[in-house]
């Protein structure tokens, strides 16, 4: 009996040390399961303990929940939707007033392209937590993916008001208003959200973008370059930095940002802007066999068909030009680009079947059928103005920024449309007409060189 009873004891002190050792690795699952997403863990570590937290509380509850919402946002943020609502559905069954459960399955709802049940699940988190900053944050994004940019802006100013240090909120409105094209204001709530938060890499490459729109490209190229430093991870952040270098036509360094963006993630736009930039520089082959890897991972992807067109175009292979310029119309029938650039080949291509070339204007002469058109393809002095101004038009749409083509576009139609109409009247002269057109558009072309 008695060598029994040390043994007793011994068991006793080992019950003694397991039962703080087991609550001590309790206490540092809950720690890692509810980290963040800017934590130390990594995503595999958070999982891990979210998942030993909800086999150890199935029958309670009150912690199981909070693990199993844990365990979905962190599925989202690795970008595993269907394990994260599957995380987020069992936490609302058990708890259906739990707002952050909503909130955060309207986010994976949300990024699934399933806009309808993010706005229902984003409008339960507000009616259960009137006062959470994210919850409004969060519907603000749904909107903002709707096009619904001013309701956006009223769910953001409502967050902001809630904590108006939540750097989150600025950076989402200042998104809306980049979206509606105000980047002003875009650009302010961007300053407000880095002022608050220095380290975020995405509200500089935010940034970045709306002092391009502005056209302040070194501004932008500073702060792409700090996204980049910031977080050297996301492919993105050097595609935007390769789009600027682009724009200030340095294309071997544009080049060089877009090869990093595509050894992260070959990705269909990433290809194009490198397609694009060999397309710059006379490197054709480069540029077209980029444009097929980019069909090849998109096929629906109409930018890449039209500017494939512009390679072919350029080496001469005008059908296979045609045939993009087509395939960018099936996809998008407002591609306007593409439609004048298939308009363009279709008359090049019309003028290298016939001998008299220089006697051509910029439509078929056999089909024509309005008078107009009939009296230039009769007189060469007006098959030759035609040309020209065409040849002008072309050449100041290359130099124009995005909007000031726009409005090209628009005054080149009025100019036919007035000139269709208006031939044939005694005080409507052509040719002065013509002419008049011509020397406005190599105006323009003049002062954008």
């Amino acid at each position: 009996m008695r060598r029994s009873l040390p043994l007793l004891a011994a068991t006793g002190l080992l019950a003694l040390f397991a039962a703080p050792q087991a609550k001590a690795q309790t206490s540092a699952n809950a720690e890692i399961c509810a980290a963040d997403d800017a934590s130390a863990y990594s995503a595999e570590q958070r999982i891990a303990a979210c998942t030993a937290l909800i086999d150890a509380s199935k029958d309670r509850p009150d912690d199981l929940v909070p693990a199993l919402v844990n365990r979905g946002s962190v599925y989202f943020f690795v970008n595993r939707m269907p394990l994260a609502i599957a995380d987020l559905d069992r936490a609302i069954a058990l708890d259906p007033k739990n707002s952050r459960a909503f909130r955060e399955r309207s986010n994976s709802f949300r990024t699934t392209g399933r806009l309808d049940r993010a706005l229902a699940d984003a409008n339960e988190a507000v009616r259960l937590d009137p006062n959470d900053p994210k919850a409004f944050d969060n519907r603000g994004n749904v909107f903002n993916n709707n096009r619904q940019y001013d309701r956006a802006i009223e769910d953001y100013n409502e967050a902001i008001r809630l904590d108006p240090g939540y750097a989150q909120g600025w950076r989402d409105r200042g998104v809306a208003y980049y979206f509606k094209r105000d980047y002003e204001n875009a650009i302010k709530n961007y300053d407000e959200a880095i002022r608050l938060d220095p380290t975020s890499a995405r509200a500089f490459t935010n940034r970045a973008a709306a002092y391009k729109k502005q056209g302040r490209n070194d501004r932008a190229l500073v702060d792409a370059s700090e996204a980049i430093r910031l977080d050297p991870t996301r492919p993105e952040f050097f595609d935007n930095r390769g789009l600027s270098y682009a724009e200030n036509g340095d294309y071997d360094r544009a080049i060089a940002d877009y090869n990093e963006a595509i050894r992260i993630a070959p990705q269909a736009n990433f290809l194009t802007n490198r397609g694009d930039a060999y397309n710059k520089k006379g490197d054709l082959d480069r540029a077209i066999a980029d444009y097929d890897r980019a069909l090849a991972l998109n096929p629906g992807f109409d930018l890449a068909y039209n500017n494939r067109g512009a390679a072919f175009r350029k080496k001469g292979d005008l059908e296979r030009a045609i045939a993009d310029y087509e395939q960018a119309l099936r996809i998008n029938p407002r591609m306007d680009s593409a439609a004048e650039n298939l308009a363009f080949v279709r008359q090049e291509r019309d003028r290298r079947g016939t001998l008299s070339e220089r006697l051509l204007p910029t439509f078929g002469c056999r089909t024509a059928k309005r008078a107009v058109e009939k009296a230039i393809c009769s007189d060469p002095d007006l098959a030759r103005l035609d040309r020209q101004i065409d040849d002008a038009y072309k050449a100041a749409l290359a130099r124009l920024d995005r909007k000031a083509v726009a409005r090209l576009r628009e005054e080149q139609r009025d100019f036919n449309t007035t000139r269709n109409r208006s031939f044939g009247r005694p005080d409507y002269i052509l040719k002065r007409e013509l002419e008049q057109r011509l020397l406005a558009l190599r105006g323009m072309v003049a002062r954008n060189n």
